[in-house]
């Protein structure tokens, strides 16, 4: 697991460039807001929630599953399934994990004061997946290696979930489309643009859906999937109702001071001001 860092950066850059391109050659959205602000603001925040998660979390997740595994913590060390099935089983069930963590901080209050950073975004491309407070990073972190030792998943299986929600997350928040009817297909195995787009609409019964950030099999078996908007895609209002006309919603200093505005703390999740 050397590598590990090598691996996770290649993927994140390498995505970026892919879904920047994408979005360069065939934008499906017109953006509301600069871009340049944007990406300089939502870039920024991935720099700095890097140096916070660092400086507070000495080991991460890959090699917190490294410890796990060496002292037997949880349940896939008390199993004895082949190797292949095991790493298998222990990504899907981290997924799993990732969907209550994105539907609990959807319906706690004080989750969703800090997960509102990422849903304020005005527009939707690849850095809204990107887009997420300093303490949502840390709170995420803690619930993520909390699972990893009540599961016990080999650090492999934590190292390819890793990367795998990373390049989903880049590519799920994509400003692009497919063709209806591949995005029908894929949407039985992966969250697609189309779909996740949804769960970023002004609309508090469609922000309130497509959980899945992976796989969505888990909205689907839990009733929280929605298969289309109320309105038309291209034109649908993205964001939260009371920030609509609220410009600074793209600027670093705007999204780092955004949970604890006064007003916020009046606003309780589902129910917009």
């Amino acid at each position: 697991m050397d590598r590990e860092p090598l691996i996770r950066f290649a993927t994140f850059f390498g995505g970026l460039v892919i879904m920047a391109l994408w979005e360069a050659i065939a934008p499906y959205r017109r953006y509301r807001q600069s871009k340049l602000v944007r990406w300089i603001s939502n870039l920024g925040l991935v720099v700095l929630n890097t140096v916070i998660l660092r400086a507070v979390f000495p080991v991460v997740a890959v090699g917190f599953a490294a410890i796990a595994s060496q002292n037997g913590w949880g349940l896939f060390n008390l199993l004895s399934f082949p190797a292949w099935l095991t790493i298998l089983l222990s990504v899907i069930a981290l997924d799993c994990a990732v969907y209550w963590q994105h539907v609990l901080f959807h319906h706690v209050p004080l989750f969703w004061r800090l997960h509102q950073v990422h849903h304020a975004d005005l527009d939707f491309d690849v850095t809204t997946g990107l887009r997420f407070h300093p303490i949502e990073i840390l709170l995420s972190m803690g619930i993520k290696l909390g699972a990893i030792a009540l599961l016990g998943p080999p650090a492999v299986a934590v190292l390819i979930f890793e990367v795998v929600l990373n390049a989903s997350s880049l590519f799920n928040h994509g400003n692009v489309s497919l063709p209806e009817g591949s995005d029908r297909l894929l949407r039985w195995i992966i969250v697609t643009p189309d779909m996740h787009r949804i769960h970023h609409a002004v609309l508090i019964e469609e922000t309130n859906s497509n959980f899945g950030f992976n796989l969505p099999w888990w909205d689907r078996l839990f009733g929280t999937y929605c298969a289309q908007a109320q309105t038309n895609p291209r034109r649908m209002a993205i964001g939260l109702p009371q920030y609509q006309q609220e410009q600074r919603v793209g600027y670093l200093l705007w999204m780092l001071l955004l949970p604890f505005w006064p007003r916020l703390r009046r606003y309780q999740a589902g129910q917009p001001e």
